[in-house]
């Protein structure tokens, strides 16, 4: 994991724990794990300004649930 890159997370649940989120490689998926599921995040083409500086936006696209 590159341990500098960072993105942006868009949509999903409102009660996420950050927005701003380490991800593995760029352009790579991101999977946050909340609430007995997964969020997953993709990237896209835009950037946000960010207190972080400029970063890549990754937008929901699904969840899914753990085995209980």
């Amino acid at each position: 994991m590159n341990d500098n890159a960072k993105a942006l997370l868009e949509g999903g649940p409102r009660d996420l724990p950050q927005r701003i989120v380490p991800v593995p490689s760029p352009g790579s998926d991101v999977k946050i794990e909340i609430r007995n599921g997964y969020e997953h995040f993709r990237a896209t083409s835009r950037q946000a300004d960010t207190p972080e500086g400029s970063l890549p936006v990754y937008e929901w696209w699904e969840r899914t649930e753990m085995p209980s």
